[in-house]
C-alpha cells in the first residue's frame, strides 16, 4: 500500500462513507427479499421504513456535514411560514473536500430515489398499492434530502459567488483609493 498516494484516490471518510451507503442499501434490500421470507405487510412495512428513516437521519444530519460540508434544516417561523436554513463550510473547506466523498455522496442520493421509483413503477404494475404506500414513504424521505442538499449546495454558490465579488469591489475600490490618495 503506498502511503503517498494524492488523497483524491482515496475515500477521506470511509466509516462515514460506509454508514451512508449502509442504510440505503439495507432498505431497498429488505424491502426486495422481505417477500422471500415475510408473508406480513406490517414486519416490511415497519422495518422498511425505520431502515429509510435511519438512512435520512444519516444523510442529513452526519455525511451531508462531513462528505460535502453541507446543512439544512427547515423551520416554522412566527407567521407559520417553512422557512429553509442552510450551512456550508467557507469556500477554502469546501475546495478542499474530497472528491471521491462528495461523488459517492451525491451519486448514492440520487441513484437511490432512482431505485424507490423503479420499485414504485413495480408495485404500480403488479396493482399493490400497500407496497406503492411503503415505497412512497421511502422517496419521499430519499427526495427530501435531495432537494435539502441541492438548495443547500445553491445557496453555497451563491454565497461564494457573493464573497468573490465583495472581495473584488473591496479590492478595486482599496486601489482606486490609494492612487487618489498618492496624487
Amino acid at each position: 500500500m503506498d502511503l503517498n498516494q494524492p488523497a483524491g484516490e482515496n475515500y477521506a471518510n470511509p466509516k462515514t462513507c460506509f454508514f451512508h451507503v449502509l442504510f440505503k442499501a439495507a432498505a431497498l434490500a429488505f424491502y426486495i427479499l422481505s417477500a422471500l421470507f415475510f408473508n406480513n405487510f406490517v414486519i416490511i412495512f415497519v422495518v422498511t421504513v425505520f431502515l429509510a428513516a435511519l438512512d435520512f437521519w444519516v444523510v442529513k444530519n452526519v455525511s451531508g456535514r462531513i462528505l460535502v460540508g453541507l446543512r439544512w434544516w427547515n423551520e416554522i417561523n412566527d407567521l407559520g411560514e417553512s422557512v429553509w436554513k442552510f450551512e456550508s463550510l467557507d469556500q477554502e473547506s469546501l475546495s478542499r473536500m474530497n472528491k471521491k466523498d462528495s461523488w459517492l455522496f451525491w451519486w448514492t442520493l440520487y441513484l437511490t430515489a432512482a431505485a424507490w421509483i423503479i420499485l414504485g413503477i413495480f408495485s404500480l404494475i403488479r396493482f399493490q398499492a400497500d407496497y406503492l404506500l411503503v415505497v412512497g414513504v421511502c422517496l419521499t424521505l430519499s427526495l427530501a434530502n435531495i432537494v435539502g442538499f441541492t438548495k443547500c449546495r445553491k445557496d453555497a454558490k451563491k454565497q461564494i459567488q457573493a464573497f468573490a465579488q465583495q472581495t473584488i469591489v473591496s479590492h478595486v475600490s482599496s486601489t482606486i483609493q490609494s492612487a487618489f490618495s498618492v496624487v
